[in-house]
């Protein structure tokens, strides 16, 4: 009888393992940031493809942020009660909510400049590492969408 090989369940042969301990980690590392403008790292993205888009439907957003609608819509309608965004249908297409970005959403952004920067220095990668390691997960990331 052949012997089971049991390598492949040893956590040191896991690559999701360092993967989701290093995201548990930085996200960590964004919480003081966060708790000064009071934001979660989920809201914290999302504002984040707010500032750049200013309006965005919702089905555009969750895939942007890798989130399906029922962890984007309960996010969305957090921000929206803290004034930052505004949701509303489509007038082209009633079944297309649109989310759109407000002045006082659009104020946050001088608040939260200075994180990106404050949260990096905390990950000891010299800059080609860096850009070689978002190349790297971006791959995974597309591999995992298809």
């Amino acid at each position: 009888m052949d012997e089971l090989n049991y390598e492949g369940l040893k956590l040191k042969n896991q690559l999701c393992f360092p993967l989701y301990a290093a995201a548990k980690e930085i996200v960590r590392k964004y919480r003081p940031y966060l708790d000064e403008i009071d934001l979660t790292y989920t809201q914290y993205i999302t504002m984040m493809v707010m500032w750049e888009d200013k309006q965005i439907n919702v089905k555009e957003l969750g895939q942007r942020l890798f989130l399906d609608s029922g962890t984007l819509t309960p996010v969305l309608k957090s921000l929206e009660r803290k004034g930052y965004l505004s949701r509303k249908r489509s007038q082209k297409d009633e079944r297309v909510l649109e989310v759109s970005l407000t002045a006082e959403g659009e104020a946050l952004k001088e608040r939260a400049a200075h994180i990106p920067k404050a949260v990096s220095g905390c990950v000891q990668l010299e800059e080609k590492e860096a850009v070689t390691l978002y190349g790297l997960l971006y791959k995974v990331l597309g591999s995992l969408s298809e």
